[in-house]
């Protein structure tokens, strides 16, 4: 356990400011929150008489969820806002919507939205504590905070590990937040796909580069698939789904490539059979449901630590 400190930040936009201390701070917070989601009566009142807002502007499955599901278990008020049924649709800027929001005494506004830079926009406009949910190619803190979460309960340590992260590093928030992440941690991280999807400029951001999967995956302690993005993307990244298949999917030849005790990761949601196989999303190695598991206690985590300051008992 490191020492406990003093947690001094309004809002989680990025994981760029954060130290490796302050990270493994959360994580720790995170491990704690886990024992009560054990509970028959999954309920603290952490965080009674706090509201918290989601408001996303693209889909999302399991980090709203996820996110509404921490903030209800901490006995937080939750407000969750469509943007399709909103005054967004009448054309109001989003410094507007959540001004109007916030009005309203909103404790912690979770935003996810396609532009990069949306969270960080606001943070500092607003009182509240705005989180991160991703935003456009920039972060999603918390899916890589509970990444590390799920990798640290099946591998035990949090450095000195080979993490290969295979597919549309491009568009990745995920592959970005885990790359400072684990860097500052201390892991090897590899970036692995065509030469489409990873641009050179990641290797000054401290990740290597393989466009070659073989390559990419030999020795792994951790292989992560990442989805393609199509919406995100127009035609030329690749020839066709079934040769970006051939060449990147994560399957049960090229797995091999990894250790024999290597997690497999993927942040969802999952193109069966593009970025990885059914067989492989069935192996007993694959962790895909445990890191939906730990997202939610990663959420209590982070909610805890904004609104309180970790001041308050859990």
């Amino acid at each position: 356990m490191t020492e406990k400190i003093k947690w001094n930040h309004k809002d989680l936009v990025s994981l760029e400011p954060l130290s490796k201390e302050e990270l493994i701070y959360i994580l720790e917070t995170a491990k704690s929150f886990e024992e009560v989601l054990k509970r028959d009566v999954k309920k603290v009142p952490t965080l009674r008489g706090k509201s918290v807002l989601t408001l996303f502007y693209e889909p999302s499955t399991r980090t709203r969820t996820s996110f509404e599901m921490a903030a209800k278990i901490l006995s937080a008020d939750t407000i969750n806002i469509s943007t399709s049924a909103s005054s967004v649709s009448k054309g109001e800027t989003l410094l507007d919507t959540v001004k109007n929001l916030e009005a309203m005494s909103i404790d912690a506004i979770i935003i996810r939205h396609s532009f990069s830079g949306a969270a960080e926009f606001l943070s500092k406009r607003v009182k509240a504590s705005v989180i991160n949910g991703g935003d456009g190619r920039h972060e999603h803190p918390t899916q890589a905070l509970l990444d590390i979460l799920t990798i640290w309960e099946y591998k035990n340590i949090l450095s000195g590990l080979k993490i290969a992260i295979v597919g549309d590093i491009l568009h990745s928030r995920v592959a970005r937040s885990n790359l400072i992440a684990l860097k500052k941690l201390g892991n090897e991280v590899r970036f692995v796909g065509p030469a489409t999807f990873i641009p050179e400029t990641f290797r000054e951001l401290g990740a290597e580069i393989y466009y070659n999967l073989e390559e990419g995956l030999y020795d792994a302690d951790v292989v992560m698939a990442l989805r393609i993005q199509k919406e995100r993307m127009g035609s030329g990244f690749y020839p066709t789904e079934r040769e970006y298949a051939r060449c990147f999917s994560i399957n049960k030849n090229s797995i091999n490539f990894a250790k024999k005790d290597a997690i497999i990761m993927h942040p969802g949601p999952v193109n069966r059979g593009l970025e990885i196989t059914s067989d492989v999303l069935d192996d007993k190695r694959c962790v895909v449901l445990d890191q939906v598991t730990k997202g939610v206690a990663v959420r209590m985590a982070v909610l805890y630590l904004l609104l309180t300051g970790g001041k308050v008992e859990n």
